[in-house]
C-alpha cells in the first residue's frame, strides 16, 4: 500500500520550550533560589534540553532555516550538552576552576551579538529573546571570568531575571505557535518582523 508523503511540521516551539526551561532553571541558580545540591538534577534538565534542541537544529537546517538552525545547533551543543555535562563535573570535583566558563559564555554572547541582526528579520517576540540573551550572556560572563568578585551577587542577579525574562516571552512564543498554526489564525497575538522590507 502506498502512503502519502507529508512534511515535517515546525519545530521551533519545542526548542523555544527548552531554552525556557533552561532560563527558568537559570534563573534559580543564579539568584539563590537553589543551591549546588541541585547541580546533578540541572545537568540532566540540560542534557533533555540538548536531546530537544539538537533535532530542532537539524530539521531547521534541513528547512532551510540559515539563522534558526544554526543557532539552535550551537545553543545545543554548547549552552545544553557542555554545561549540563559541567554540572556533573562541578558537583563531584569541587576543585575545579570553574573561570574557563567565562571564556565560553564570552565567545558564545560575543557570536549571538554579532548573530542579532539578522533575527530582525524574525517574528518580533524571537528578536526580543535574542536582544535579552544579548545583554544577560556578558553578565554572566563577567561574573564566571571572576572580573569584579564583589559584584559577583549582582552581575548573577541581573543574569538571572534577564534570563527568566527570554524564558517567559519564550514560553509565549512557543504557544502562540503551536496555537495559532493549529487553528490556522491569531488566537494569541505574535507581531511579525520588525524588519520592513522597501518597495522596489
Amino acid at each position: 500500500m502506498e502512503t502519502k508523503a507529508t512534511n515535517w511540521a515546525n519545530p521551533t516551539p519545542a526548542g523555544l520550550v527548552a531554552l525556557a526551561v533552561a532560563c527558568f532553571c537559570f534563573f534559580a541558580m543564579l539568584t539563590g533560589h537553589v543551591d549546588g545540591k541541585c547541580l546533578p538534577l540541572f545537568g540532566s534538565i540540560l542534557l533533555g534540553g540538548f536531546m530537544i534542541q539538537v533535532f530542532v537544529a537539524l530539521l531547521d537546517l534541513k528547512s532551510g532555516s540559515l539563522t534558526g538552525g544554526n543557532t539552535f545547533l550551537f545553543f545545543s551543543g554548547y549552552f545544553m550538552l557542555a554545561t549540563g555535562l559541567e554540572m556533573f563535573f562541578k558537583y563531584f570535583n569541587a576543585g575545579l576552576d570553574g573561570r574557563i566558563d567565562g571564556w565560553l559564555w564570552l565567545c558564545l554572547g560575543i557570536a549571538l551579538i554579532l548573530w542579532t541582526p539578522a533575527f530582525y528579520k524574525s517574528p518580533a517576540l524571537l528578536f526580543a529573546i535574542v536582544v535579552v540573551l544579548d545583554v544577560a550572556i556578558p553578565f554572566i560572563s563577567i561574573r564566571d571570568l571572576a572580573l569584579f568578585p564583589d559584584l559577583s551577587t549582582v552581575f548573577a542577579n541581573i543574569a538571572g531575571w534577564l534570563l527568566l525574562l527570554a524564558g517567559v516571552i519564550g514560553i509565549y512564543l512557543s504557544a502562540a505557535l503551536i496555537v495559532n498554526g493549529t487553528f490556522g489564525k491569531t488566537v494569541y497575538p505574535n507581531p511579525g518582523p520588525l524588519y520592513k522590507e522597501k518597495a522596489k
